[in-house]
């Protein structure tokens, strides 16, 4: 049972390094550090997009209309944490038995 808990927080910690480097990313965009036209770069923002927009949508579509301020990624940040959360005190209790 460990071992299975341990690898649902590596795949949630894994999660949560592509919602910081999508962050990171569309920041690094919107500002001009980062160039589309770069192809490494277009790549890496078209993976991203792939993986997270499916989540992002979802979650947008529960969260009320907050203008050119999106809240996806931070709602989608904290459910990941309270998830960590979550099954770290799973694997602490299925430690004890």
């Amino acid at each position: 049972m460990s071992t299975l808990i341990d690898i649902v927080l590596l795949l949630l910690n894994v999660a949560w390094w592509f919602a910081v480097a999508h962050i990171v990313m569309s920041w690094l965009i919107t500002f001009g550090v980062l160039n589309l036209h770069q192809p490494i770069v277009a790549q890496l923002w078209d993976g991203l997009n792939r993986i997270l927009e499916p989540v992002y949508s979802r979650i947008r579509s529960v969260l009320p209309a907050t203008g050119g301020l999106d809240l996806a990624p931070l709602i989608f940040i904290l459910g990941i944490i309270i998830l960590q959360m979550v099954f770290a005190d799973l694997r602490v209790t299925a430690a004890g038995f």
